[in-house]
């Protein structure tokens, strides 16, 4: 397997003024889920990190034509990402760079626009403890997650989550209140590939988890394009009886 480059990206928000998310997450956020990638596929990923506050967000057009793979985190700060930011990411989707949403991405711009829905939710943080269930045994991004997986304390999401029907769901989640939720969706968009992962809230260790971090390496795989990104060469051929010619 050639190397994959991946872009781990945060908003980054939560780590500068909040202690409690500074004690569980000392290196960010974004540098946790970043090492998870890099202690679990080795020399098989290049890892960077990119951040809200950073120029252009840290996602310039260099940095994504030179990313396989974007993960994205975001919760407090979604209306401060640039539209032109979104615009550049979204067609670097549709080319074939696969994407990440990880938990409150949900209602990041980039994950609604290409959704389409309002992708609202129900929720509750009360120190759930949650049940990762495996729905498709053989999807790539399932390989060697226990069934069910144990996540000791999370935010709990729920049902209905307005979203478009995935192409595939590989997890389902439960909550201590019976609450259930399509906790891992795949899609296809344009060229690229997108996963939805719901765990990771900002205020508990689950990026620590080993598990998780497996889970994140099978995800990059998976949605890492096959071919070599490019957007359709597409024109309108105005010849008259152009079909017709061989």
């Amino acid at each position: 397997m050639s190397e994959l480059k991946v872009t781990v990206w945060g908003e980054n928000v939560h780590e500068q003024d909040d202690a409690a998310v500074q004690k569980i997450y000392p290196d960010t956020m974004h540098e946790t889920i970043a090492s998870g990638l890099r202690s679990s596929l080795g020399d098989d990923v290049k890892v960077r990190t990119a951040w809200l506050q950073q120029p252009e967000h840290g996602l310039t057009e260099e940095v994504l034509a030179d990313t396989d793979v974007l993960t994205w985190w975001g919760h407090r700060a979604h209306g401060d990402v640039d539209d032109a930011i979104v615009d550049r990411v979204q067609e670097a989707v549709l080319s074939g760079m696969g994407l990440i949403a990880l938990h409150s991405a949900h209602f990041s711009k980039i994950f609604k626009r290409l959704m389409g829905t309002t992708c609202s939710l129900d929720w509750r943080s009360e120190n759930d403890r949650e049940l990762l269930w495996t729905v498709a045994a053989g999807h790539p991004i399932a390989a060697g997650v226990p069934h069910p997986l144990v996540i000791p304390q999370e935010e709990m999401y729920g049902e209905l989550f307005d979203i478009p029907q995935p192409d595939e769901l590989v997890f389902v989640s439960s909550f201590s209140g019976g609450e259930v939720f399509r906790s891992g969706c795949c899609y296809r968009r344009g060229q690229g590939r997108v996963f939805y992962f719901r765990p990771g809230d900002q205020e508990y260790p689950t990026y620590h988890q080993p598990e998780i971090q497996q889970i994140m390496a099978n995800a990059v795989q998976w949605a890492a394009p096959a071919v070599p990104r490019k957007l359709p060469d597409v024109h309108h051929r105005a010849t008259p009886g152009w079909f017709d010619q061989a």
